[in-house]
């Protein structure tokens, strides 16, 4: 069974930097891909950041240009490194995993980590 595990949430101040990691019992390669999604209360999950099987990156336009996505292979973790953040940004954010090298499907989920931003 895949797991996704996510961590590196908490609780920042606006302008400031969280990492989150989803560490994952099968990702070890870039053949399929994974995503972050976020959701925050009342509102529809949204798609924050994906890296596709062919290692095509996209970003969400409301966090372009302040969140990187990234991978360790070596470790199966997946990264959101997220800067400059914004009260919007709160929400549970979620990692997500797919048996497809693009992304039109997400077959995995981990259970999120709370992101706060004051």
């Amino acid at each position: 069974d895949v797991q996704l595990v996510e961590s590196g949430g908490g609780s920042v101040q606006a302008g400031g930097s969280l990492r989150l990691s989803c560490q994952t019992s099968k990702y070890g390669s870039d053949d399929y891909c994974m995503a972050w999604f976020r959701q925050a209360p009342g509102k529809e999950r949204e798609r924050v950041a994906q890296r596709d099987g062919d290692g095509r990156i996209a970003y969400g336009d409301l966090v372009k240009g302040r969140f990187t996505i990234s991978k360790d292979n070596r470790k199966k973790v997946l990264y959101l490194q997220m800067d400059s953040l914004k009260p919007e940004d709160s929400g549970m954010y979620f990692c997500a995993g797919s048996t497809m090298v693009s992304c039109c499907r997400l077959d995995y989920w981990g259970q999120g980590t709370q992101v706060t931003v004051s």
